[in-house]
Order: C-alpha cells, then structure tokens, then sequence
C-alpha cells in the first residue's frame, strides 16, 4: 500500500482534524517523495493552517530559516543534506523553529540521532494525518513563547517569574510544587517518571521509595486541575506522570 492511499485522510477525519487543528499556523513540509509532500501541504491548508514543501536537503533547510515559520516536517533521508543535518545545522545557528522529524519504521537510529541533533519529535512513516496535526498541536502547546513562558492550553508557566495561571486565575504554589509543574509541562504529552522528577526538582536528595513525589503530583494536581474540574495530569502506574496536550 502507497504512502498515499494509506494517509489519505475520511471527510470525516478532515472535518474532525479541522476542528481541532490550531489555526494559523505557517507550516514547512521537506520530503523528497513530492506526492507525500504535495498531499501534507494541500492537507495542513485544508485543515486551517499554511503550508510550503520543499523536496531536498538544501533547498530545505535555505526555507527553515524563514522566521515566519511555526514548524518544519523534515524527512530523515534527503538528497543533497540528511534530515538531521539540517536540523544540526539550524540549531547551530540559532534557529529555534520547532523541528519533527519523518522517520522510516525500525530506524531507532534516525530518531536517536535527530533527537540528539535538537528536533522535537518524530513520526515514523506511514503515519495518519491525525497524527500528524496532534503532533503539531502538541509541540506548538509546549514550546515556550517569546516570553519564555510555558503553555499548554488555557495552562500558563513563567518560569523567571515563578508564576503561573490557569483560565487567567494565578496559581499559588510551592517551590517544589513550581517546579514539578515546570518539569511536566516542558514535557507536556510525555510520559515523566519518578527518577527525572527526583533528579529536576529534588536534584537527587529525596528517596525514590519515599512518598514526598506522589505527595507533591497531587498537591499540583489538586491546584491545576480539580480546582477547575479538569484531568490534564494523569498517573500511569508504574511508569509515571504526564500532562495532557489535549482535553
């Protein structure tokens, strides 16, 4: 089955995606399959965004560099300059743009390897255009805006203000309770254990068979969540905790 035929989204999966698709954002899709890129680009601008394609290594990193741009969907194996070199190479420049990577099935190295060079995620081939737009909601909720703050929906942190609101009502938190929240919304949509809390907000001095983590996640939770009749903090037994990107 083609790449095509295999992402070639419903009426009703474009009427969804449509939906819930973050408006207005300006979209660059790098991939030397032209029909997959030409099929992303006419999907994002069907879904409410902006889109341009580009169908190699250098041609696509000379339009990364355009400071318009909210994120850049960028194939591993290109001609001309690999994926993870362009995204090194912006990186290196100082260009923040948000980065995920297209990667073949079964290549952990390509993903390891662009993730180390400064992308932001990654979605293996084929993918559901679903996927696609959850990854880019989710990745534009987490990045900090030109403030440096943190957000993730209605879910604001201001990291060298040590503020933070939900539905524009401030929040009161603890030291450690700040930086719990912190180290769950820098990693919003992704699963934190208990070792990286322990070792972000307690630099290692608590005991992981203590409760003080559990007790901390809940007095959080209690604040950002039950205060406003919400679920965004979640408990996965045996694994961790992870903030949800999505209501």
């Amino acid at each position: 089955m083609s790449h095509e035929q295999t992402m070639k989204p419903s009426r009703q999966q474009e009427a969804a995606a449509r939906a819930v698709s973050l408006a207005g954002m300006h979209c660059l899709v790098v991939d030397d399959e032209t029909r997959l890129t030409d099929l992303v680009v006419r999907y994002l601008t069907e879904s409410g965004h902006t889109a341009e394609g580009r169908y190699d290594g250098p041609s696509g990193l000379a339009a990364a560099r355009d400071p318009r741009l909210d994120a850049v969907l960028l194939d591993v194996m290109l001609p001309g300059l690999d994926g993870v070199e362009v995204c090194r190479t912006l990186r290196g420049e100082g260009i923040d743009v948000p980065v995920i990577l297209l990667t073949a099935r079964g290549a952990i190295n390509e993903r390891v390897s662009g993730l180390d060079a400064g992308a932001d995620d990654y979605v293996v081939k084929p993918f559901a255009m679903e996927e696609l737009l959850a990854r880019l909601r989710a990745i534009s909720r987490r990045r900090p805006d030109p403030a440096g703050r943190l957000q993730v929906g209605d879910l604001v942190l201001d990291p060298e203000q040590q503020r933070a609101w939900r539905a524009d009502t401030e929040l009161e938190f603890s030291r450690r309770e700040f930086d719990v929240l912190r180290v769950l919304m820098e990693n919003a949509g992704r699963v934190v254990n208990r070792l990286q809390l322990l070792d972000e907000v307690w630099d290692g001095e608590t005991d992981l068979r203590s409760n003080a983590i559990d007790v901390h996640v809940s007095k959080v939770r209690a604040k950002v969540d039950r205060a406003f009749d919400r679920t965004t903090i979640t408990t996965l037994r045996g694994r961790g905790y992870r903030l949800e990107t999505t209501p």
